[in-house]
């Protein structure tokens, strides 16, 4: 096993994750199994209970496990699935090794960070290193690992003095590290500013760990005089000084790196077994990049939700967004609109921001309201949904937006006027959602409906059924309290908003749809985390498809198959052109 860690310094937010992401892409193209952990430093047992706007969004795997949204990244890039265990937080840590003092494990011992600490986090990396994250079940060669924060915060140390040890433990030529830092360009003189990263390697080398790689990010290609300071001053060579300069689109980052000759200093340092020969993945790569940067005709799409402030909290929404509209050939425009802006106390108070919110709804071709929690904005986005139902705009609600979309129905259809969800009115007399059977309303962590979970179309004409392939199943993630009421479903199903997808008993609706709207539907899973770009999720698909007046066109062409069912039997094409004909996918 090969284990390659990527430390950071400087500042937080550098693109550490963007950067184990493409190392582990392009170690993938040279036929090596690679897995990705990533150690969060905060006390946290896992990223379920933050806010938004603490790390961004959540992301949720195949078991439930609720994680950093770096481990989207890693999906998204390898196209492998990781487990919860894949990410690893102090609170983990010291979780494990109490529970080992209070079995008695150490009994008779003083329990210390050195070396019982230490030794935990040693041996959580050794044992996940080796789970396989591919399909067909092979033990990873290369473990790429993202230790969170910066180099010199004392959160960080324990894991720090762990690395520093691990690198003896498992000999020289199976571990490297890679450090990635800032390069500032301060506006008033234009010059790159090499002195912040000659402080970090310091540091990181006063704590025992010597980089092999030094990756520069910064705003213009790195220029030569700087690139050999760094290594004067760094006790590096300039070829291990790697410049990853601001790039119009985050697929070049794994070319930008293979350019500069990092796989051949990998394969020296840690003896890989690669052969030196094309590599199609990244070819397909090269391919994706160049058709972000040509692509001309726009789809915009008003995203309504409550955290937009930061893109951050919708990252994998926007991704999926991004996969379906390059798989059209459109330049996606994203609108965010805070959803408390559509509301009539948003008139009185702040007229403008009023107006504004509505124009931009009113413009785009296409309405998304994404996952959330809380009252607030719930009837920004109800309004939205309403605009979007009577004006025969395309519509797609996930998890929150279809509970929403139901609750919105009931009030304006069935003339429930009172109808909501038991979370934000408990004493409704309509209560179209309601919380779960096995929710515990005392306990907040890990409590929800999470992870992997099938979902049965019940309907051979559903126009979703069709985007994923006519398949009777689907398997997608969900992360969620509470639910439709499962009583009140012969209700919406006599007004026409159907109930097209279940769960295998048959008590939890999934997908609701109205057939006679040009793409209305909601579903109560989460999509967007299982969408790759070359194998866009269906849902947002079809919203794209929907938004640029496509739709109609690529069901009359008999997508009999979903992006997702025929991945792959077309992975070994070099062209993201033919992979995307191959898919049935029209270029239009």
């Amino acid at each position: 096993m090969k284990y390659i860690l990527v430390t950071g310094g400087v500042i937080s937010g550098i693109g550490k994750g963007i950067i184990a992401s493409s190392v582990g892409t392009i170690l993938k193209s040279c036929g090596l199994y690679v897995t990705v952990i990533k150690i969060d430093p905060y006390i946290n047992v896992d990223a379920g209970t933050f806010s938004p706007y603490e790390h961004g969004e959540v992301f949720v795997l195949d078991d439930g496990g609720e994680v950093d949204l770096d481990l989207g990244n890693y999906e998204r890039f390898l196209d492998i699935r990781l487990i919860k265990d894949n990410n690893l937080t102090t609170g983990k840590i010291y979780q494990s090794v109490i529970n080992k003092e209070r079995r008695g494990d150490y009994l008779g011992k003083t329990v210390q960070v050195v070396p019982h600490i230490t030794d935990a986090i040693q041996e959580w990396v050794m044992e996940q290193a080796r789970i396989s994250v591919d399909d067909d079940g092979v033990e990873p060669q290369v473990c790429v690992i993202e230790l969170g924060g910066t180099v010199g915060d004392i959160e960080s140390m324990p894991f720090i003095e762990a690395f520093r040890q691990f690198q003896f433990k498992v000999k020289r030529d199976n571990f490297c590290n890679i450090h990635v830092s800032l390069i500032p360009q301060p506006s008033s003189t234009g010059e790159q500013k090499t002195k912040p990263t000659q402080n970090s390697v310091r540091e990181l080398r006063g704590l025992g760990l010597t980089p092999d790689l030094i990756i520069c990010r910064c705003a213009t290609p790195l220029e030569t005089s700087v690139k050999e300071k760094i290594s004067l001053f760094c006790h590096v060579e300039p070829a291990q000084v790697i410049c990853v300069q601001d790039v119009s689109s985050v697929y070049r980052v794994p070319l930008l790196l293979e350019d500069q000759g990092v796989v051949n200093t990998l394969c020296q340092r840690l003896k890989l077994p690669v052969e030196m020969k094309p590599r199609k993945i990244l070819l397909r790569w090269k391919e994706l990049a160049d058709r972000t940067d040509r692509l001309l005709e726009h789809v915009s799409i008003a995203l309504v939700g409550k955290y937009t402030k930061l893109s951050d909290s919708y990252t994998s929404v926007i991704k999926a967004l991004e996969h379906s509209a390059l798989s059209i050939n459109r330049k996606l425009e994203v609108k965010y609109i805070d959803s408390e802006d559509l509301e009539t106390a948003t008139a009185k108070d702040e007229p403008v921001k009023y107006h504004e919110a509505w124009q931009k709804l009113c413009s785009s071709q296409g309405v998304l309201v994404p996952g959330g929690f809380g009252v607030r904005g719930t009837e920004g986005k109800m309004l939205a949904i309403s605009w979007a139902r009577k004006q025969d705009k395309p519509f797609l609600g996930v998890c929150l937006g279809m509970q929403l979309a139901v609750c919105e129905f009931a009030r304006n259809v069935l003339g429930w006027v009172d109808a909501n969800s038991t979370e934000f009115d408990p004493e409704t007399k309509h209560p179209v959602v309601i919380d779960m059977p096995e929710h515990n309303p005392g306990h907040m962590g890990g409590s929800m409906r999470l992870g992997k979970r099938r979902t049965i179309f019940n309907s051979n004409t559903s126009v979703l059924r069709k985007l994923y392939g006519d398949v009777d199943y689907v398997e997608e993630r969900h992360r969620h309290r509470f639910e439709v009421n499962p009583e009140l479903k012969h209700h919406f199903e006599k007004k026409g908003l159907h109930f097209v997808g279940e769960d295998e008993e048959g008590e939890r609706m999934e997908v609701i749809e109205i057939k006679d709207h040009c793409y209305f539907f909601g579903v109560q899973y989460h999509p967007e985390f299982t969408s790759r770009p070359i194998k866009p999720s269906p849902p947002y698909l079809g919203l794209l498809l929907a938004a640029a007046e496509k739709l109609q066109c690529y069901l009359n062409k008999g997508c009999t198959l979903s992006p997702r069912d025929r991945y792959s039997d077309c992975s070994c094409s070099s062209s993201p052109d033919v992979v995307m004909n191959e898919l049935n996918i029209p270029f239009l």
